[in-house]
């Protein structure tokens, strides 16, 4: 059972829709508080209302607030087609496949990074929140390539450092719809969620600091192949500001991706791929580089782009 909540609606939102002045009370997303609506968790001057209802100042509302939802655990389960490229005592290098998240999280029922390490009887470390121990850096679930996990707890401290001070290299393969201008650049945009709540990241005035450089390594007549390096490491950041700068991912259909490009080339989810990632060595201090080769989609769909043009 929630938590119920009842307050007047403020002056300042009044003729608002009850889902929009929902989010702005409670700071749900939209979504959220639509599902609260249509789940009969909501009432205005003690009657059943609709998420597009109108709310006027001074009117009642009863709210019954879910209690917060709690953190998976990571289930130990073999991952088909996550490789090892690397392991000692302190790191575990993997070849991340599509449709794996990182690491549990709400809302996640697919495989997963860690899950994936533990099933094959790997060893990682216990930093960090438990569904998400020994994870340094992230993925998108349907981003493939290179990741590395600490084994060790001076690695996983040690690398989270190297994260978070910027000393890590990691260089992305992205085919961008059309031709960025220039051919060479940096995007540089805060990065927060996106205003809508659906899940989605945007370039927002007052998000956290972002900046991408890119550099155009081959051109075609439809799509760009570009070489990405991050500065920084946000949710979805190369997907949003290659969308800022209208060339999205080709079959990025969220971030506005073309589907007849997409469909035509045979990319069923964003095309990114992390080629490479060099950082120090958390306990010898040696510079060490992993690679990863495209997977066989997105290799396929690159070949289509080259015969095209």
């Amino acid at each position: 059972m929630g938590e119920l909540r009842s307050l007047p609606v403020p002056d300042g939102l009044e003729g608002e829709r009850l889902d929009a002045a929902l989010a702005r009370l409670f700071g749900f997303s939209r979504t959220r508080a639509a599902e609260l609506i249509s789940a009969g968790d909501v009432q205005v001057d003690g009657s059943a209302a609709a998420k597009s209802d109108r709310v006027h100042a001074g009117a009642w509302l009863d709210v019954v607030i879910p209690p917060p939802p709690t953190m998976p655990v990571p289930v130990a389960e073999p991952v088909p087609g996550m490789r090892v490229l690397y392991e000692d005592d302190d790191i575990i290098v993997i070849d991340k496949p599509i449709g794996v998240a990182a690491h549990p999280t709400v809302g996640w029922t697919g495989p997963t990074v860690l899950g994936g390490l533990l099933g094959a009887g790997h060893r990682v470390a216990t930093s960090g929140a438990s569904e998400r121990q020994g994870i340094i850096h992230r993925l998108d679930a349907n981003t493939t390539g290179v990741m590395a996990v600490a084994k060790s707890e001076m690695a996983y401290s040690r690398l989270k450092r190297a994260f978070k001070e910027r000393t890590v290299e990691k260089h992305y393969h992205a085919l961008v719809q059309g031709h960025p201008d220039p051919l060479r650049g940096t995007v540089d945009a805060p990065i927060d969620r996106h205003p809508s709540g659906d899940g989605r990241f945007a370039v927002v005035a007052g998000g956290k600091p972002s900046i991408t450089h890119y550099d155009t390594v081959e051109a075609f007549r439809a799509a760009s192949l570009l070489d990405v390096k991050l500065e920084t490491g946000r949710t979805h950041q190369i997907r949003v500001h290659m969308s800022a700068i209208r060339h999205p991912c080709v079959g990025d259909l969220a971030y506005g991706a073309d589907p007849t490009l997409a469909a035509r080339l045979g990319v069923t989810r964003q095309w990114l791929h992390a080629v490479s990632l060099a950082f120090d060595h958390p306990s010898s201090g040696e510079w060490v580089t992993f690679t990863s080769d495209y997977p066989e989609e997105l290799a396929r769909a690159l070949d289509r782009v080259r015969a095209e043009s």
